[in-house]
């Protein structure tokens, strides 16, 4: 296995760009067409291609993020209350096991409107990355009457 010095140069190599030149019968040096220029091989799965064109953050598609859901976070937290009960368990042997799922309770209780809160800023972050609106406040809600 290369050490950490070897691995750093390889990849200095690795990220300068070279030109393809041909020496004419003359001697003098000729620049190669970009059709002409030689592909670069693949280190994951060896296949031989021309160099593709980098992309920036800007280039990635954005992720869609769904609008916050109290039911999702409910969901959510039922799958992480079995968790957070093994946690307590493991940390509190010689507590009842009442005592340890009422605690299980309350974590989960004062989880739940965390995990909705966070659902919320990564669903405002999406849209202001996307360009989209944020809905009206109010608009979201449903009527019950």
């Amino acid at each position: 296995m290369p050490t950490r010095k070897q691995r750093r140069r390889r990849q200095k190599g690795l990220r300068h760009e070279y030109e393809y030149v041909y020496v004419d019968d003359e001697g003098h040096e000729v620049e190669v067409e970009q059709e002409e220029a030689k592909p670069h091989a693949d280190r994951r799965n060896g296949k031989r291609h021309a160099k593709p064109a980098q992309k920036g953050r800007a280039g990635r598609a954005i992720k869609e993020v769904p609008p916050p859901s109290w039911t999702r976070v409910a969901k959510r937290a039922l799958l992480f209350a079995p968790l957070i009960f093994l946690a307590f368990s493991v940390i509190n042997k010689s507590q009842p096991v009442l005592n340890r799922l009422g605690v299980t309770v309350v974590y989960t209780a004062f989880f739940v409107p965390f995990m909705y809160v966070m659902d919320r800023a990564m669903y405002r972050s999406y849209l202001r990355r996307s360009g989209k609106q944020l809905p009206a406040r109010g608009a979201t809600k449903k009527r019950w009457f």
